[in-house]
């Protein structure tokens, strides 16, 4: 971020200050940031149409509080898209906080814990993260682009490639909302509007064998296996430590993401 790109957001957080507002309570109305519209549109282009993925450095964290640090992502996100609900409870803003939960449990979702994160998608068009405090130790955020291992598998494997159209069961961890089912079927490759999309979470499908009686076959194991082969050769994927006041935001269609214990 430049010194101008801070000082416009420092702005717009002054102003939403000034009418008694709080994230994630106010729109982009409430959050002007006219200088940055050509910024805003880069990113919207390089999530939509380039590499999938944006990590934004330079924010001086240590300037604001908890709260004002909020505002200014929050006001970030809503130039951005159209902010939705991550969990049944209908949280906007979520924190990644240790609660000391267990990750097998299928009710709880992973970033209740301090569990290693297989890589995934989440349910929105893009998902963002806001660093507050760095790690004590680990906690690297990974990225891989689900094209990439796509082009892989049909330069390399394309036997695999009719069963990883084909849908399967995922588990909705404990998210479903009254008299909806506890999961739901997506295949892990699909097309939308000529594009290419990925929905990979192998834990979630694993989860969802228990509530359905549905079990991977032999041959459907092997493509699970050999996805995952592809997501963690060191050749396909990138580690990067959050830092504080790092932002990252990816495209769930085309990158999936994971964290390091």
């Amino acid at each position: 971020m430049s010194e101008k790109t801070i000082a416009d957001l420092e702005s717009a957080l002054f102003y939403v200050k000034q009418k008694g507002l709080r994230a994630p309570d106010f729109s982009k109305e409430d959050f002007p940031i006219p200088y940055l519209s050509d910024e805003i549109a880069y990113f919207i282009d390089e999530l939509e149409n380039g590499r999938g993925f944006l990590l934004i450095r330079g924010l001086p964290i240590e300037k604001y509080t908890d709260e004002e640090a909020s505002i200014i992502y929050w006001g970030l996100g809503v130039h951005l898209g159209i902010l939705v609900t991550q969990n049944a409870k209908g949280d906007l803003l979520g924190h990644v906080v240790d609660q000391g939960l267990d990750i097998n449990d299928s009710n709880v979702r992973g970033y209740q814990t301090n569990a290693h994160l297989p890589f995934h998608p989440d349910g929105s068009d893009v998902v963002g993260l806001l660093s507050l405090r760095k790690a004590k130790s680990g906690g690297y955020s990974s990225i891989v682009s689900s094209i990439a291992v796509y082009n892989e598998i049909l330069d390399r494997y394309p036997e695999y490639l009719g069963i990883l159209y084909l849908p399967y069961f995922l588990d909705r961890r404990g998210e479903e909302t009254s008299g909806e089912s506890p999961v739901y079927s997506s295949p892990v490759f699909s097309y939308y509007e000529d594009k290419l999309s990925c929905r990979y979470n192998r834990g979630y499908v694993e989860s969802a064998q228990a509530k359905t009686g549905r079990y991977l076959s032999k041959v459907e194991t092997e493509a699970y296996d050999l996805i995952d082969s592809l997501l963690y050769d060191e050749n396909m994927h990138i580690d990067m430590m959050m830092e504080p006041g790092d932002m990252q935001f990816v495209n769930n269609y085309t990158v999936l993401h994971s964290r390091t214990v």
